[in-house]
């Protein structure tokens, strides 16, 4: 089998050597937002810490609708891959040059225009306001290199090579350090130098990564005249990308929404389940490197009709994913206060901490199947189903879940925190259900091609 080729040869093993980049590319990703918070914690003021935590979180959103847009071109060009047509995969990259600049310049201008109203609907303090506004700004003029960034990393995963994307965050995150470093303590920039940080780091990522692109031998041939618009391929792009793009949004949203309702629940309660989730961003890890691997493996297998290969490949997937979450649920359940106590010396926050994360325990276990059976429904373009069983378990369970929770007396944490593997059970039952249509409807038409 040929390095990137997964229609071919062992399955376990090239899954697994094509999960571990992507995995330590999550992990590196995770670290970056964590870098620039501490930098700013210990160099700037409490201002720019509240301005950069609100900034954060509103980029962390645009960057997951990009990524989930962008996820359209790794299932096409993973297909046409598969399929062994080079040509069109040529046309694919082209046209998703094209249409990702336009789609961060359109993006770009609408942010930056709005920055201030953004601002003032997230309710930015007083104090944190300006500061805020300039993270915004910063960030929204370099959407270009962010979004480049992003599209580079789908690029890569679709023709089966998750290595360079791990290197280009890797390059991100060392810059991102020293940029942090030179412009927020040497500099005295807070929160702006922070964005000024992220924005030129991604952009050195970029330029980077186009240089290596020439190095690398690809799997069909590209040229400068590839480059251009073609709205067929846009198009499938677009509905290929786009269910996934606005589920993730949705659920962005559903989290901010359950966030709004621990706040109204005070400060300690506020805090511990803002540490636990800074957990559960690590805990996650795994599963969500699964999820990815597997949209790119499943891909290529679809394309190149082996579905077999594609179903072993979801069994060893969720195998491995359990298994790690396992370990993960035992220490997240029995030791979720030394997880905690990372983040917050208080042994309040930390306790309230606890009780949150005993819930994501459950959580570790649930995730596990659904995300491995996601990644597979996105790489055989089920990506309405993905979008539809998203949306039912952020507001048909997670959000209502947790409100009903909040209004029991006493109030428990744990409690409020069940409403996500409520929601993970529910997406994961609908998951085997549509598993089981799906291969009734396969079988079906296999038997009705050879009457």
């Amino acid at each position: 089998m040929t390095r990137g080729n997964f229609t071919e040869g062992k399955i376990l093993g090239p899954l697994l050597t094509f999960a571990l980049p992507v995995l330590l590319a999550l992990l590196l990703q995770s670290l970056y937002g964590a870098v620039d918070l501490m930098v700013v914690g210990r160099y700037a003021t409490s201002a720019d810490v509240s301005a950069v935590s609100t900034g954060a979180q509103t980029l962390m959103m645009i960057t997951g609708v990009i990524a989930g847009l962008a996820m359209g071109t790794t299932i096409l060009l993973g297909q046409q891959i598969g399929e062994g047509n080079g040509k069109q995969a040529g046309n694919t990259v082209g046209a998703s040059i094209v249409f990702f600049f336009g789609f961060a310049v359109i993006l770009s201008v609408i942010m930056a225009l709005g920055t201030r109203g953004i601002a003032s609907l997230l309710n930015a303090p007083e104090e944190a306001y300006e500061g805020t506004c300039a993270y915004l700004l910063i960030c929204s003029l370099g959407l270009v290199f962010i979004t480049a960034y992003n599209l580079l990393g789908s690029l890569f995963r679709g023709i089966g090579n998750s290595r360079i994307p791990l290197l280009s965050v890797a390059i991100a995150a060392v810059v991102n350090i020293f940029g942090d470093l030179f412009l927020v303590k040497g500099m005295g920039l807070g929160a702006a130098g922070a964005a000024m940080a992220t924005v030129f780091s991604q952009a050195v990522s970029v330029l980077l990564s186009l240089l290596l692109i020439r190095r690398i031998p690809l799997p069909f041939s590209f040229q400068r005249s590839n480059i251009r618009f073609n709205r067929k391929i846009t198009g499938r792009i677009i509905q290929f990308g786009f269910p996934i793009a606005f589920a993730d949004l949705l659920v962005g949203i559903s989290f901010m929404i359950i966030l709004a309702i621990v706040n109204s629940l005070g400060l300690i309660a506020s805090a511990g389940v803002g540490v636990a989730e800074k957990v559960c961003a690590f805990v996650m890890l795994m599963p969500s490197a699964f999820g990815q691997s597997m949209a790119a493996f499943v891909a290529q297998n679809y394309g190149a009709g082996k579905m077999d290969r594609a179903n072993k490949a979801l069994l060893y997937g969720i195998i491995v994913s359990l298994s790690f979450g396992a370990v993960m649920a035992y220490l997240s359940y029995f030791h979720g206060d030394l997880l905690c106590s990372i983040f917050s010396k208080d042994p309040q926050v930390v306790s309230a901490g606890w009780e949150y994360l005993k819930a994501y325990a459950i959580d570790c276990m649930l995730v596990s199947i659904f995300f491995c059976y996601t990644g597979y429904f996105n790489g055989c373009g089920y990506t309405k189903f993905v979008m539809s069983q998203s949306i039912i378990g952020a507001f048909g369970v997670r959000v209502p879940f947790s409100y009903f929770m909040s209004k029991q007396v006493p109030v428990s944490l744990f409690k409020v925190g069940l409403a996500t593997p409520a929601s993970s059970f529910v997406q994961a039952v609908l998951c085997i259900l549509y598993m089981q249509f799906v291969v009734r409807k396969r079988i079906s038409s296999t038997q009705e091609q050879s009457l």
